[in-house]
C-alpha cells in the first residue's frame, strides 16, 4: 500500500518556527535511536530528519506538485509494513490536495530531488484511531524514509540552459529543419536512460515535424551547431503517464544534454562567403572551366574530414559539369583566381542520407575553406599584355623561324617563382617556331619589338599540360614577363647557310682555294667564314659556327672522304629542286 488517505490537511512551503523547534529538540532527545521517541509524549506535528540533502537543489516541493518517490514505511519497533521498492513503477502522487496522508502531504513539503528524509508521522496525521485492517493498527506512529526521484507541476514549461554557446553562430534551429546532434539522456535524479554516444553515432530528425517528442521539439528551437544545452522536459511534453518501455517510468520528468552537431534544412542551398577577394579581379571562374584549388573540409561543429594541404597538391577538376558534388559545383563558380571563400553545402548537395567512408556521416552539413590558385578553360589563347615599348620607332618585330635572345620570370598565377633567366645572368636562346620552347610562350614572343616587356598568361594546354614538368605542377597556368633582348632572321627551315645574294655562278672554283680539284673541311670553313665576314651570307643564329659549318660539310661529302669534289657540291635549293622533280 502507500501512504494515501482521506484526510486533506496540507502544510506550503516549509514547518513554521515553533515546529521546527520542537523538532530539534525532540531529535535531541534521541540521537542514538536516530529518530524521536514519541514515549516521551505524543506529537504534534511530522518530525522531519533530512540525513542527506543534494548539493544542488533548483526546486523545492510545493503544494499542487506532482512528485515520484520511493519510500520503506515501517513502525516504532523496526517492522516493515509497506515498501514502493516491492513495485515495479512509481505513480507521480499530486501534494498537497489529499491524495496523501497528511503526515506525507507536509512532509514532502521542501523536499529536493535526491533529497533523503526520515518522517516521523504521529497517529492523527497517519491513520488515526482507525488505522488500516491486517496493516496499520490503530494510533500508529508511522515511519518513513523516502528519497525523492522526480518534482513537476502542470504549469511547469520546457526548461532551458545553455551551457556553451559557440563565438560564431552561422545559424539557428527553427521548425522544419533537420538536426544531428548528441545527447545524453537522464531521469531527474540522474539515472540515465538513453545515450546517442553509446551508439557511435549522432542522432537525426526534423524539428518540429512531430518525430520528437514535444518538449524536445520546443528545447531544440534557436541552438546554434557546436552549442551544448541542458534541456528538462516535463512528463507531460515527453512520455507522459505511460512511459516508454522500462526505462522511462511513468510520470517522469527527462533530462536531457544536447550537442548540437549541425542543422540545415531541405530548402537550403549552397551558402558562399567571401573570405578574402583579391584586387583587380578581371576574371571568374564559370562552368567549363578548370580549376586547380585549396580547402579544408570540415563537418559544422569542425571537425576535420579532408584536406588537400595534407596531401601537399592541389585538387584539380573541372567545374559545373558533375566531376564533383553539386554543391561544390556551384560554390566555386564566380570565384576569382587567389579568392578565398567559405563554400557551406546541406548533405541534399553534398553525400545526402549515406554520407561516404568513415568521416562524412549521413545527413552531414560539409563546409570547404578554399583557396582558388588557378583556372582556366580549354579553349584559353595566351593572354598577351604589353607592359611597355621602346620609344624610337619599331620597324621590324620577331616572327617564325627568328632567333631571338630574351629575359624572363616564369611564377604560377598565385605568385610562386619557379624559373628566371636573370638566375642565370645570360639571356635566354631560341629559334621561334623551332619547337625548342613550349607553345603559349612561343606565340606570346612573336610580334615583338626589341626592347619590348610583356606579360604571358599561359594556359596548360600550351604549356606543360596535365602531367606538369620538374618543378611545374601538372594542369598549371604559368604567368612569364618576357623582354626581347635581340632579334636575327632566321633561316628556312632544313637550312644552315643563306646566301644575302645570288651565289658566285662557279661556286666549286671559288671554293677551291688552291685549285687542287678538291676542298677538305679546312678550305671548306675558311670560304663560309669569309662569306659571313663580308656579309655575303649568314649561319644559322643561336648554334655555335664551328658546329653549323661541320655539319654543312659533312653534309655536302658526300662519300664521307675528308675532301668535297665538284660533282658532290650542290646548294640546297638544287636539291630540294631536284628531290621535286623525283618526286613528280
Amino acid at each position: 500500500m502507500s501512504p494515501v488517505g482521506s484526510r486533506g490537511h496540507t502544510l506550503r512551503g516549509r514547518l513554521p518556527l515553533p515546529q521546527l523547534l520542537l523538532l530539534l529538540l525532540l531529535q535531541a532527545l534521541d540521537r542514538g535511536l536516530g529518530r524521536a521517541n514519541p514515549a516521551a509524549g505524543p506529537l504534534e506535528d511530522v518530525v522531519i530528519e533530512r540525513y542527506h540533502i543534494p548539493r544542488a537543489c533548483p526546486r523545492e516541493v510545493q503544494m499542487g506538485d506532482f512528485v515520484r518517490y520511493h519510500y520503506n514505511g515501517t513502525f516504532e519497533d523496526g517492522k516493515k509494513f509497506d515498501s514502493s521498492h516491492n513495485r515495479s513503477s512509481l505513480v507521480a502522487i499530486l501534494v498537497g490536495v489529499g491524495r496523501l496522508i497528511t503526515g506525507m502531504d507536509r512532509g514532502l513539503m521542501g523536499m529536493c530531488v535526491n533529497e533523503r528524509r526520515r518522517l516521523i508521522v504521529p497517529p492523527h496525521l497517519g491513520y488515526g484511531s482507525i488505522g488500516v485492517a491486517g496493516l496499520i493498527p490503530p494510533d500508529a506512529t508511522l515511519y518513513f524514509d523516502v528519497v525523492l526521484l522526480d518534482v513537476w507541476n502542470k504549469a511547469d514549461t520546457v526548461q532551458v540552459s545553455i551551457l556553451l554557446r559557440p563565438p560564431y553562430c552561422p545559424r539557428m534551429v527553427q521548425d522544419g529543419d533537420f538536426v544531428r546532434y548528441h545527447y545524453n539522456g537522464t531521469l531527474l535524479d540522474g539515472t540515465a536512460f538513453d545515450s546517442s554516444y553509446s551508439r557511435d553515432g549522432t542522432y537525426d530528425t526534423y524539428v518540429g515535424s512531430g518525430w520528437l517528442i514535444k518538449g524536445m521539439d520546443q528545447g531544440l528551437l534557436g541552438m546554434c551547431p557546436g552549442e551544448r544545452r541542458k534541456i528538462i522536459i516535463p512528463p507531460f511534453l515527453a512520455y507522459g503517464e505511460k512511459g516508454y518501455g522500462t526505462v522511462i517510468p511513468p510520470h517522469a520528468s527527462l533530462v536531457f544534454h544536447i550537442l548540437l552537431i549541425d542543422v540545415h534544412n531541405p530548402k537550403d542551398t549552397v551558402q558562399v562567403e567571401t573570405l578574402e577577394l583579391p584586387a583587380g579581379c578581371v576574371r571568374k571562374a564559370a562552368a567549363g572551366d578548370f580549376m586547380r584549388y585549396h580547402y579544408n573540409g570540415s563537418l559544422m561543429d569542425g571537425t576535420v574530414f579532408d584536406s588537400s594541404y595534407s596531401r601537399n597538391h592541389t585538387y584539380n577538376t573541372y567545374i559545373g559539369q558533375g566531376y564533383i558534388i553539386p554543391g561544390m559545383d556551384q560554390g566555386l563558380q564566380g570565384a576569382c583566381i587567389g579568392e578565398r571563400r567559405r563554400v557551406t553545402i546541406p548533405p541534399h548537395l553534398a553525400y545526402g542520407e549515406n554520407g561516404t567512408g568513415d568521416k562524412i556521416p549521413g545527413s552531414a552539413v560539409l563546409i570547404f575553406d578554399v583557396l582558388v590558385v588557378d583556372f582556366h578553360n580549354p579553349a584559353d589563347p595566351v593572354e598577351i599584355q604589353t607592359l611597355s615599348r621602346p620609344a624610337e620607332a619599331c620597324n621590324e618585330t620577331s616572327k617564325l623561324g627568328d632567333f631571338i635572345r630574351y629575359h624572363y620570370n616564369c611564377s604560377l598565377l598565385d605568385g610562386t617563382k619557379l624559373f628566371s633567366s636573370h638566375d642565370y645572368g645570360d639571356p635566354q636562346e631560341a629559334t621561334l617556331g623551332a619547337n625548342k620552347v613550349i607553345e603559349g610562350l612561343d606565340r606570346g614572343l612573336q610580334g615583338m619589338c626589341v626592347g619590348e616587356r610583356r606579360q604571358l598568361v599561359v594556359p596548360p594546354h600550351l604549356a606543360h599540360g596535365e602531367s606538369g614538368a620538374r618543378g611545374v605542377p601538372g594542369s598549371a597556368v604559368l604567368l612569364f614577363e618576357v623582354e626581347l633582348v635581340s632579334r636575327e632572321d632566321g633561316l628556312p627551315t632544313g637550312y644552315l647557310f643563306v646566301w644575302h645574294q645570288d651565289p658566285p655562278a662557279n661556286l666549286f672554283e671559288y671554293m677551291d682555294l688552291n685549285k687542287d680539284g678538291e676542298v677538305p673541311s679546312e678550305e671548306f670553313s675558311s670560304f663560309i667564314k669569309a662569306q659571313v665576314n663580308e656579309g655575303k651570307g649568314r649561319l644559322l643564329p643561336g648554334q655555335d659556327p664551328e658546329k653549323t659549318i661541320g655539319d654543312m660539310f659533312q653534309n655536302q661529302d658526300r662519300n664521307q672522304d675528308g675532301k668535297i669534289t665538284a660533282e658532290e657540291l650542290k646548294l640546297k635549293s638544287d636539291e630540294d629542286q631536284e628531290r621535286v622533280h623525283e618526286e613528280l
